[in-house]
Parts: C-alpha cells; structure tokens; sequence
C-alpha cells in the first residue's frame, strides 16, 4: 500500500538530485528518487552519503551486494531486492549465493548483517573473521551500507515505495 506517492518525474527538484548525475545529466525515473523528492534537502544529503556507498566504497562489489540483498530480504524490502538482485548478479554473485542469502546461510556477510541488523555491535568472534578478510575502511564501509540500507528499507516499506514499471520482483514472494 502506498503511504506516499512518488514526486510526478517532471516535479522533481533535479538540482537536489543532481549529486548522483554527471553535469547536466538527470537521473532516470525510479520510485524510491519520486519518494525522496518530496524533501530535496534530506534527498540531496543521503544521495551524496549513499553515492558513496554505492559507487566508492572499498568493500567488493559482490560483497557489498550480498550484504545489501541480506539487508533487504530480513527488512522483507521487496524494492530493496528487485533493485540489487540484478546489480548482484552484474558484481559476480551467483544464483546459488542469492539463494542462500534468502536462507540465511552461514556465510560471514550473512551473519554480520544478521548481527548489525538486529541492532547489536558486531560479535567479537564475527569482528575478529570480518578483521582477517577487509581492511579498516572495508569494515567501515560494511558496517554504514548495512546501516544505510537497513534505514532505506524502513523508508521504503514505511512509505509503501512500489516497484518500478517494469522491474521484476526477482521472485521475492517465492520464498
């Protein structure tokens, strides 16, 4: 059920979403942009943080996309998944993968999300693992794009945030 209705395309504030757009350029229609545009202050201050998250982030892409899909399928964020499954499959994650993020399968990036998401610090057992495969800035990385994308969903299904014309759910009701 939608609580509130995307921004029409052509009502966007196009300079407060211009920080995810080369000079000049305007994003594409997306209903989760359309919902953000009610408040182009707040939408131009998470596009920049999230941008960051999404295009520079020192986390593998797989990686980062397999937290993300982990992220949207325990929030149940069918948005959240129809728009990754896809940008997980481009970064290398096979259906197999996919399939045990749904099942919650005892992979690290699993359980760090599980461990974040239900609102605690990361285990000092889970910290330690995480410790020997990333980096400080990777660590970091995870931890906000689990954050982030934790608040995303909550926004999205607090809001009704339906799919886009033309995405596929990517079988989120299957499961």
């Amino acid at each position: 059920m939608t609580r509130l209705p995307p921004v029409p395309y052509e009502e966007w504030d196009f300079e407060a979403l211009s920080v995810i757009m080369p000079p000049g350029r305007r994003p594409p229609p997306s209903n989760v942009l359309g919902m953000l545009a009610h408040h182009p202050k707040l939408a131009k201050a998470f596009l920049r943080y999230n941008n960051h998250l999404l295009f520079r982030s020192s986390l593998p892409a797989r990686d980062k996309e397999l937290a993300i899909l982990r992220v949207a399928w325990r929030r149940r964020c069918r948005y959240e998944w129809a728009r990754h499954v896809p940008a997980a499959r481009e970064a290398g994650v096979t259906e197999e993968e996919i399939a045990g993020v749904r099942a919650g399968a005892g992979t690290l990036i699993n359980r760090a999300v599980d461990e974040l998401d239900a609102g605690r610090p990361l285990s000092e057992q889970t910290y330690a693992e995480l410790a020997e495969v990333y980096d400080t800035r990777q660590l970091m990385d995870l931890v906000f794009t689990v954050g982030t994308y934790g608040l995303l969903a909550t926004a999205c299904n607090t809001f009704g945030v339906e799919l886009d014309p033309g995405l596929p759910d990517e079988n989120f009701d299957s499961a």
